[in-house]
């Protein structure tokens, strides 16, 4: 009997022991593992093809996954209240960032954001923490979403200033600028503790699991998630357009 053959014999046999009257003795199961041992040690290849197939598997159920939600994340943050809002509060098109107080490319970001509010005065920016970079941007994630509560009117002051350094952001730091600005410390601290907050973090973790945003900044706007990149500026303009002129962001 070839490898191959034997092989096979091996699946079978391991596809009937799932049959509650039948199972193997430990001697045959040693059996079937020297076969299907010898027969991946002469065929390498085979194992290198599965973890292809497994790939794209895995990849096609994020992409299941991220098409299902993006029909409904607008409005979830609406409902759920994950956001802070900049631009116009009643744009035609939002635009959302995934953030994280430590990462450096959210702090470059800054700049365009601000450049697309600008240009484009019916934009709608949702800000949404995902402190994924370190341990530290949960307390400092915390501490945002408070001011944005607290002291809603504060929060760009805060989140450019918070966002502009270039030292470590804690906790600790968050609130220290946020008493700088005036606000009431007593009171940040206590919503930042909150159960709501809590709430609102594992809810915009979720969102951003079912989206498939797995690093900071990433943008989601009309239908597509779009990664940083050294011209998202443009890319999202053009978005933007794409959703009024067809109702997509890619006509």
């Amino acid at each position: 009997m070839t490898t191959l053959a034997r092989l096979g014999l091996a699946a079978a046999l391991l596809a009937s022991a799932a049959a509650p009257a039948f199972a193997f003795d430990q001697k045959e199961k040693e059996e079937i593992g020297k076969i299907v041992r010898e027969y991946l040690i002469q065929n390498p290849d085979v194992l290198y093809e599965a973890q292809q197939e497994w790939n794209k598997r895995q990849e096609a159920k994020v992409a299941e996954k991220r098409e299902v939600a993006l029909k409904t994340y607008l409005a979830k943050i609406d409902e759920q209240k994950l956001h802070t809002v900049l631009g116009n509060p009643k744009g035609d098109v939002t635009l959302v960032e995934f953030f994280d107080y430590n990462c450096p490319y959210c702090r470059r970001a800054i700049k365009d954001i601000d450049q697309l509010i600008k240009d484009d005065p019916k934009l709608r920016v949702v800000l949404i923490e995902l402190p994924v970079i370190r341990e530290e941007s949960l307390g400092a994630a915390q501490v945002s979403i408070a001011v944005s509560r607290v002291a809603p009117d504060r929060f760009k002051d805060f989140h450019d200033k918070l966002l502009g350094g270039q030292a470590l952001v804690t906790k600790a730091k968050a609130l220290s600028v946020a008493k700088e600005l005036g606000l009431d410390d007593a009171k940040l601290q206590k919503e930042a503790s909150s159960p709501e907050v809590e709430r609102t973090l594992l809810a915009s973790k979720q969102m951003a699991d079912e989206l498939g945003v797995e690093a900071t900044p990433t943008y989601v706007i009309g239908e597509s998630v779009v990664p940083n990149t050294s011209s998202v500026v443009d890319d999202l303009k053009g978005r933007a357009a794409a959703i009024r002129e067809c109702g997509k962001a890619v006509c």
